[in-house]
């Protein structure tokens, strides 16, 4: 079959897994931390990201795989325990990140509603948007690539609008230097965010099928992930420069909404929330069906079937299970603790990701200093976040001590009752596998 994906596609996977529901739902707790300083910290953030991007580049020209970001960990640490444990704290996030879109849909949509966030209300729209989107999936009516590319745009289309319109009322007093929270909540603002920056690594799951991936897989990768940042930035500013620290924190939950209203008024607010609802339920759709369906696979039989029969299977299984954890976070936890724990989650990942970029440098052609760079900034930043919450919100760790759990009892059941063959697998995808035996006997 003929690669269909070119540069634009590729750019679209990347800036569409960024710009989800993240974006909305984390850009009230980014204010609360930093205030002045929000925009500052969705740049620390971002500069973690662009700085794992290049580990990202070469394993994925290196290793392209539909299991992306496992396979890369399979290569570099091997299909053991290491890697069983890691592929279920992927599969664990991803269930966190679609807690969080559900999060933050309750919370729009309860704004739209009643003009205010109403917690029962809240939690049942959550509840309702997850078995809505998983009973869709399950019937197969999935939406198709093209579709996810329009939603891309009119959500790109809605938050470029708001940034263009919204800096001519910016009200710059608000991020002066006297406005910043201390630099040690700034940075911790940053790094509880760093979730709505996850997406990226999606462009990693189709790079086998990109058009001359030599040159459009890194274009790709860099121009989505800056183009976030910048985004980021922006979307920050307004909502700082528009909005009070008070209103920002009453409206923690939908600031965004809340930020259109000094220059496009009330339908600014219903807009905006509008857009809020297509957004994270469009990441909700997404993420049921494509990552945390892969990751459950890989998990359940430690390889990418071949078969359409078990991929169809399993995946029902898979998307069943992740929908009814991801009810149960949305539900029972605050934003607070499904961003930390989300966060947390995607920084060891990446680390990881560097480390295995730092150790495959001849395979990959990578440079040891920029993944080894990568890996330290990475894994810092995860112990800044734990001891910053430790000291000021020992709560928001409950959320990543319980995921800390499943992942133990997952991993022992998984590896050790449903893996013994697969263990010693070299490769997660089996076209992969032919490839390379191909290569080396030619």
């Amino acid at each position: 079959m003929a690669k269909q994906i070119g540069f634009i596609e590729a750019f679209s996977i990347g800036v569409g897994g960024m710009v989800g529901g993240g974006i909305f739902a984390v850009l009230g707790l980014t204010i609360e931390l930093s205030k002045g300083a929000a925009p500052i910290a969705f740049g620390i953030a971002g500069f973690i990201a662009l700085v794992t991007v290049y580990s990202y580049v070469k394993l994925s020209l290196r290793y392209p795989s539909e299991g992306g970001t496992i396979e890369f960990m399979v290569q570099a640490y091997g299909n053991g325990l290491f890697s069983s444990l890691i592929n279920t704290m992927m599969l664990l996030s991803y269930v966190i990140m679609l807690a969080l879109y559900a999060y933050a849909f309750g919370s729009y949509g309860s704004a739209l509603i009643t003009g205010t966030n109403i917690d029962w209300l809240h939690k049942v729209l959550a509840a309702a948007v997850i078995i809505l989107f998983t009973l869709i999936n399950l019937l197969g009516a999935f939406m198709t690539g093209k579709a996810e590319d329009i939603m891309v745009f009119i959500k790109l289309g809605i938050l470029l609008i708001f940034a263009t319109v919204g800096y001519f009322s910016i009200n710059w007093s608000h991020m002066a230097s006297s406005q910043w929270m201390p630099i040690p909540s700034v940075m911790a603002g940053g790094f509880m965010i760093f979730l709505a920056y996850e997406g990226f690594e999606l462009i990693a799951n189709t790079a086998r099928d990109i058009k001359n991936p030599e040159k459009n897989l890194p274009r790709a990768y860099y121009a989505s992930v800056i183009f976030v940042i910048l985004l980021y930035i922006a979307i920050s500013a307004v909502a700082v420069g528009n909005l009070s620290f008070i209103e920002a924190t009453t409206a923690k939950d939908y600031v965004l909404a809340k930020a259109a209203e000094p220059f496009f008024g009330h339908i600014g607010f219903i807009f905006i929330g509008i857009a809020a609802l297509l957004s994270t339920a469009s990441a909700i759709n997404a993420t049921i069906y494509g990552g945390g369906r892969t990751a459950y696979l890989i998990a359940k039989l430690g390889e990418l079937p071949q078969k359409l029969e078990k991929k169809i299977r399993y995946g029902f299984e898979g998307m069943i299970i992740i929908g009814l954890l991801g009810i149960v976070f949305a539900t029972l936890f605050d934003l607070d603790n499904i961003s930390v724990a989300g966060s947390l989650g995607f920084l060891i990942v990446f680390a990881l990701v560097n480390l295995a970029n730092f150790k495959l440098h001849k395979e990959t052609g990578g440079n040891r200093i920029i993944s080894g760079f990568g890996t330290v900034l990475c894994f810092s930043a995860a112990v800044v976040l734990i001891e910053y919450n430790a000291v000021h919100s020992p709560k928001s760790l409950v959320t990543s001590a319980i995921i800390i759990l499943m992942i133990g009892v997952f991993t022992f059941f998984y590896h050790f009752r449903k893996k013994e063959k697969s263990i010693l697998s070299k490769f997660i995808d089996k076209r992969l596998e032919k490839d390379e035996i191909k290569n080396k006997k030619s």
